[in-house]
């Protein structure tokens, strides 16, 4: 094996791939990015046996073959290198990297024993704007939590309809729902669970990688994205049935409000100061006739602090109580100005939209006193 390359493109190549090799003290070789010319293409790949990550990277073939190095160790000395041409050789079960003015070689492990990453068929592939998704995962994932006891809810759930793709994360005590339009219409429609670490991980790579749509391909176990035919992200996908959040979901409400939300934010954040301890209790008094809405917290070894802000609101009084940390969370990825908050009484689910919009809903679960 044998080529040459630029050290940007190599020092791209090796951040997109190289995050995702994991720190395996079984099986050395995770730790791993495997490099393989084949065919007059340059591939790096990594994985950790439930994500798998591939890109191409450009630059001038000599000879083909492939190895495996650390990962990190690479990562971390491309990086290091002048912005000049990187001469990438295989002689001996080393691989040696030569720059302008350095020459190194590295100890790595035969590309035989790396383990094969699984292919998924690629069909007509879902498209989607590359911007919307990025968008929808940040809107989505903060409400996703890793837990073991309940493997189905620590992933988001795709529903795929005919013209969109839905996407659903919930912890149980807040969810949050984002929708976005397909470039091109479904062949057919499914749900699939897919794994938080695999959406963090499209994430990071759809903020480095530029692009303007990410195709999408899902079969029985598997789901693939694909950005512009330079990276590739592979993944398991979670087995198990996805709550009925629909059930949860207010269909009627008692009270509507709009409001700015970096005015809300602001007075949030000042009467959280005063909340209990573990418990972050914020109270919300929805006041129809003053057309206020007053937030407030006492603690009694601190003090208590009111807050009273003008609102526009139709329907009946109201006064619920909130954690102020979920109600934060979903005000700070709304990505509006203003926001609409919807309740029912002080049991039942508060809705909060971005005013006039109706892809997007935030759903957190009151303290009940």
């Amino acid at each position: 094996m044998k080529f040459t390359c630029t050290q940007e493109n190599l020092n791209k190549a090796l951040a997109l791939v190289s995050h995702v090799a994991s720190r395996s003290a079984t099986l050395p070789i995770l730790n791993n990015v495997l490099l393989e010319v084949k065919n007059g293409l340059i591939n790096l790949n990594s994985t950790n046996l439930e994500i798998g990550i591939n890109t191409n990277l450009r630059g001038k073939v000599e000879k083909e073959g492939s190895f495996t190095v650390q990962a990190k160790l690479l990562a971390d000395y491309i990086n290091l290198l002048p912005k000049e041409n990187v001469e990438i050789e295989l002689k001996d079960q080393t691989l040696y990297v030569k720059s302008k003015n350095q020459e190194t070689y590295v100890k790595g492990l035969d590309a035989n024993d790396f383990p094969v990453i699984p292919e998924v068929e690629k069909g007509e592939p879902l498209v989607v704007k590359s911007a919307d998704l990025r968008q929808a995962l940040n809107q989505v994932m903060f409400a996703v939590t890793l837990d073991e006891s309940r493997p189905e809810i620590s992933g988001v759930l795709f529903l795929i309809n005919k013209t969109a793709l839905v996407l659903v994360g919930t912890d149980s005590y807040r969810l949050a729902e984002k929708k976005i339009t397909f470039i091109n219409p479904a062949t057919e429609e499914k749900q699939i669970i897919v794994p938080l670490r695999t959406l963090q991980e499209l994430s990071r790579i759809l903020n480095e990688v530029e692009g303007s749509e990410t195709n999408i391909y899902v079969n029985d176990s598997q789901i693939l994205f694909s950005l512009n035919g330079e990276v590739e992200l592979i993944s398991r996908l979670i087995e198990g049935q996805y709550p009925d959040y629909q059930q949860i979901i207010p269909t009627e409400f008692k009270s509507q409000i709009k409001i700015r939300v970096d005015e809300l934010i602001r007075a949030i954040k000042s009467v959280s100061l005063f909340c209990k301890p573990g418990i972050n209790d914020v109270k919300f008094s929805f006041l129809s006739h003053k057309k206020e809405l007053v937030i407030s917290a006492a603690n009694s070894g601190v003090g208590e602090n009111t807050v009273t802000l003008p609102i526009d609101i139709s329907g009946n009084d109201n006064e619920v109580v909130f954690n102020y940390r979920y109600f934060l969370d979903g005000l700070n990825n709304l990505g509006s100005a203003e926001a609409t908050i919807e309740m029912v009484n002080d049991s039942a689910p508060g809705v909060v939209k971005p005013a006039g919009q109706d892809s997007y809903l935030y759903i957190v679960m009151p303290i009940r006193q």
